[in-house]
């Protein structure tokens, strides 16, 4: 198990992997030969940005047994997905603030995500694995009252596309089976979400497989797996969001209205 991280310093973005309480620094490519420089740098203090540069985001909707019985909707026969821009990804600890055009609730969702690390298209389910680089922690933050403003037409990217509206990481961590974790959301101390990966409707491998037969997924490139029952609304003027899976760690958001 590895966990790659990708820090900046002095305006350059350089990446390595976490070995205790140090950054490894590589050089190279993160998905393809990536090579150990022999520098080390204190974890402790360093500013980490997003752990990769992604070309898309794909983000999923009701992809969880369990809210879908909640909610009573019937569950999809195929994924079910929306495009979440580049502009909202956001570093850990980052502090995201509600966009001065927009006054109405933001929700958290505490996601697992799914990083690319080869080319995928049209691959299949057995192949996905090989195609899977690693796991990340994603806040997959929504304007909900956007959403359904106008009734012609679910917003569903102006909603979850605000700058800094997607935070992911700390890190990506490589050889693990998050399908054995929970999802557990914190906001302001209080608990919210805790369910089991092992619910989702699309796995990993599955979900790698359906997306690759609609378009090129790209190293790099990060799938919001979709949440589950929880969610809820932020209401203080600052809100402090930790969502946690076990064997990948804690992605930590600070959001002010």
């Amino acid at each position: 198990m590895a966990k790659w991280v990708r820090f900046t310093d002095g305006g350059t973005t350089g990446f390595g992997k976490v070995d205790g309480d140090r950054i490894a620094v590589y050089a190279g490519n993160m998905f393809n030969g990536a090579k150990p420089t022999g520098e080390v740098r204190p974890l402790e203090g360093a500013a980490l940005a997003a752990p990769c540069d992604p070309t898309k985001i794909i983000a999923l909707w009701n992809n969880f047994h369990g809210l879908a019985a909640k909610l009573n909707v019937a569950e999809p026969a195929e994924p079910l997905y929306l495009l979440k821009s580049i502009g909202s990804v956001a570093a850990p600890d980052s502090e995201v603030r509600r966009p001065p055009a927009y006054s109405g609730k933001t929700v958290y969702e505490g996601e697992l995500g799914i990083v690319i690390g080869k080319t995928a298209t049209n691959i299949s389910e057995d192949e996905a694995a090989s195609h899977i680089f690693g796991y990340t922690i994603v806040n997959d933050l929504t304007a909900a009252d956007i959403l359904n403003k106008d009734p012609t037409f679910p917003q569903w990217a102006r909603a979850k596309g605000f700058d800094g509206y997607g935070p992911f990481g700390p890190w990506i961590v490589t050889d693990v089976d998050p399908t054995l974790a929970n999802v557990r959301t914190v906001l302001n101390g209080a608990e919210r979400q805790n369910y089991p990966l092992s619910d989702m409707i699309f796995p990993p491998a599955r979900l790698v497989s359906l997306l690759s037969q609609d378009m090129t997924l790209n190293p790099g490139d990060l799938i919001a797996c979709g949440t589950s029952i929880g969610v809820g609304s932020m209401k203080e003027p600052r809100n402090e969001v930790e969502v946690s899976i076990d064997g990948i760690g804690t992605l930590r958001t600070v959001f002010v209205q």
